[in-house]
C-alpha cells in the first residue's frame, strides 16, 4: 500500500480510503469525519486510513524513519491533483489515550494538520509552529471540536 502507487485512486476532491477496517471499530464513520475536517481546512486530498505497519513501511520508504508516525503527507503527484494524507491507526489511538482525547477528535486534528502541510504550512521553527497551531485551533473551533493544543 503505497500512496504513490495506482492502488490509491486520485481525483479532484477529497477521497477517503479506509485501508484498515479497524478504523471503523475505533471511530464511527471515520470517512465522514476525515472528509469534514479536510473540507474545513480548505484542503483537497486523498486521505488514507492505514495500520501502523503500513505507516511504518511508508515512513521508512519516504522519510527514512523505520517507525510508524501519526500522519504522513505527500505532495500532489502533478499539478491539479490532490495531495495525500496517510494516518496510522495504532499511533492515533495511543496518542489520543495518552493525551486523554477522543480518538475522533484526534483524527480530525491530524487531518487538519496534514491539510495545512499540503498548503505549505510547517512547524520546523517556533514562529511557523505557532502559526500552524493557531490555524489548527481556528479550524477545529469551526468544526465544533476542542482545541487540540489545550490539555484535557
Amino acid at each position: 500500500m503505497d500512496p504513490t502507487s495506482s492502488r490509491f485512486p486520485t481525483s479532484v476532491g477529497n477521497q477517503i480510503i479506509v485501508a484498515d477496517a479497524n478504523w471503523r471499530r475505533l471511530i464511527r464513520r471515520p470517512e465522514a469525519l476525515a472528509a469534514r475536517a479536510a473540507h474545513a481546512a480548505g484542503g483537497i486530498a486523498t486521505i488514507v486510513l492505514v495500520s501502523d505497519a503500513d505507516a511504518k513501511r511508508l515512513n521508512a520508504r519516504h522519510r527514512g524513519r523505520n517507525k510508524p508516525t501519526n500522519v504522513l503527507t505527500f505532495d500532489p503527484a502533478a499539478p491539479g491533483l490532490p495531495g495525500e494524507i496517510v494516518l496510522a491507526l495504532g499511533t492515533v489511538r495511543r496518542e489520543a489515550a495518552a493525551e486523554r482525547k477522543r480518538p475522533a477528535n484526534h483524527l480530525a486534528h491530524l487531518v487538519v494538520h496534514g491539510a495545512l502541510h499540503l498548503q505549505g504550512h510547517d512547524h520546523h521553527h517556533p514562529g511557523e509552529a505557532r502559526r500552524m497551531e493557531m490555524a489548527e485551533s481556528r479550524i477545529m473551533r469551526r468544526l465544533g471540536l476542542p482545541n487540540p493544543w489545550r490539555r484535557a
